[in-house]
């Protein structure tokens, strides 16, 4: 018998959402100039297109989604694949502090002995943990 993480998952999205935590999203336009990029950033989504577009070059929508977000503060919940922790840590917690919206991100994620209760390829504490410090 293994432990779903599809249903903690939900469990975690239910007891949060009764505590007013919710789900964001940080909409932004890339594009293939770095340094466009660059001078971009730090602008709203609304200005970045047309910046972009003004410059001539092709503005492409993308987004980051957070699990859950209140008083500064998001919450990934990942019991999905060791993969997305790196993402999850480097670019979703990055792009909403870098847009001002978070002070701090966590990550949650079962331990080594939870995890090996689970399907395969589920991250764990603390191996990322290694991962983190190295």
């Amino acid at each position: 018998m293994l432990y779903s993480p599809k249903d903690i998952n939900s469990r975690f999205k239910a007891l949060l959402t009764k505590k007013n935590w919710k789900e964001s999203r940080v909409n932004y336009w890339v594009t293939k100039d770095a340094k466009l990029i660059r001078k971009t950033l730090a602008m709203d989504a609304e200005n970045q297109k047309k910046e972009i577009t003004e410059s001539g070059h092709e503005a492409i929508f993308s987004y980051n989604q957070t699990d859950f977000v209140k008083e500064r503060i998001a919450i990934e919940v990942q019991f999905g694949k060791y993969s997305f922790v790196a993402y999850d840590l480097f670019v979703k917690h990055l792009a909403f502090y870098v847009k001002d919206q978070i002070d701090v991100g966590i990550e949650i994620l079962p331990m080594k002995s939870l995890q090996k209760g689970m399907s395969s390829g589920v991250a764990y504490y603390e191996g990322e943990l290694y991962n983190v410090i190295r």
